[in-house]
């Protein structure tokens, strides 16, 4: 018998930072935000200017039509046009869809694999985050490994068409599509004229520009082990993307086992290493989106040296043992609020 965390925070939030506000005595206009349910997670944008709530609903129209393009648990979306075809025929998709692909599977290549786009058929057995979660069999695994593999998705860039090689692939953009539309709610916001925002969808959390009044927004860092809203430290950003993947955002348990949702590409379960979670702080999120999941999947000594080899990109890698490893850049921005955690380098 399996247990099935099936909370809304604990879920659909998957929140791993808390927007610090305190600090600003300047009066400011009052906020204006919405919220909802888009891309399998809850999803809030408040503006801290004088602005119209349009610009909300602008903002969201973009997310659901991103939604509504990349997702594979609708009735129809370009990428299940994909998948109905693999082994048959290109697909020509938008370029939405195109650039987000092509981009998942630069970050296959870059991780050896470790990242894979692909992995459609692995998450598909497992459905973690859903109301239909299983431990799949080990021969279920093992027949669907061989559909997983990057290599075997064709692009045509001319005419912006993917074709899947092989039969029964599937491609999952899971860990990256949510990236995507935050770096495209931050565009429709700028171009009407925003200055300063949060852009919460369900953990990928954007600050555009500053705070009101010039400062620096301040973010706690999700303690792994602890209740939501419990923070190991903090760090402070302007214009910045911040993303973490943990094995306590979405999981189930069987037999007091539990599986989180982050797969191996290689065999099928969930990553097992050293680390508890990752945090990437960058530019664009769909960058944090797909560097979060592959530093994880690398591990803390391969996920460390990725990052180094990156500009603009910082991390922060918590272990399981609660030693917290950080990228240069942070050195000076990152501290740590818990005690039970120790900086190691």
């Amino acid at each position: 018998m399996f247990k099935f965390k099936k909370s809304l925070l604990f879920i659909l939030t998957s929140l791993t930072l808390v927007l610090l506000l305190s600090g600003c005595t300047k009066k400011q206009p009052e906020p204006i935000s919405k919220e909802g349910l888009f891309l399998g997670t809850f999803c809030k944008i408040t503006i801290y200017d004088e602005a119209s709530r349009d610009i909300l609903e602008k903002a969201f129209d973009r997310i659901e039509k991103i939604e509504n393009k990349m997702t594979i648990n609708k009735s129809n979306s370009e990428i299940i046009n994909v998948n109905s075809k693999a082994g048959l025929d290109y697909v020509k998709v938008s370029p939405d869809t195109f650039y987000v692909i092509k981009q998942a599977k630069h970050y296959s290549e870059i991780s050896s694999g470790k990242f894979d786009v692909s992995i459609g058929p692995i998450v598909k057995l497992w459905n973690i985050g859903t109301d239909k979660a299983r431990v799949p069999s080990a021969k279920e695994i093992e027949d669907k490994i061989p559909f997983v593999d990057y290599k075997n998705i064709l692009l045509n860039e001319k005419e912006n068409k993917v074709m899947l090689k092989k039969k029964g692939m599937i491609i999952d953009l899971g860990a990256i599509a949510k990236g995507y539309a935050g770096d495209e709610v931050e565009r429709v916001l700028k171009e009407n004229g925003v200055e300063h925002a949060i852009i919460n969808l369900g953990g990928n959390i954007l600050t555009l520009g500053s705070k009101p009044d010039n400062k620096n927004w301040r973010l706690g860092v999700q303690n792994p082990f602890d209740s939501r809203g419990q923070h190991l430290g903090t760090i402070e950003v302007s214009d910045k993307s911040v993303v973490t993947s943990g094995i306590y955002e979405r999981y189930i348990e069987k037999d007091g086992k539990r599986y989180h949702h982050i797969l191996s590409p290689q065999n099928g379960y969930p990553v097992d290493n050293s680390l508890a979670s990752v945090s990437i702080i960058s530019d664009k999120s769909i960058d944090g989106d797909a560097l979060s999941t592959t530093t994880f999947a690398l591990g803390l000594e391969d996920g460390l040296k990725l990052i180094d080899s990156m500009e603009n990109v910082e991390a922060i890698f918590v272990t399981k043992d609660y030693d917290i490893y950080i990228t240069p850049g942070l050195k000076n921005n990152f501290k740590i609020t818990n005690e039970k955690f120790k900086l190691k380098n």
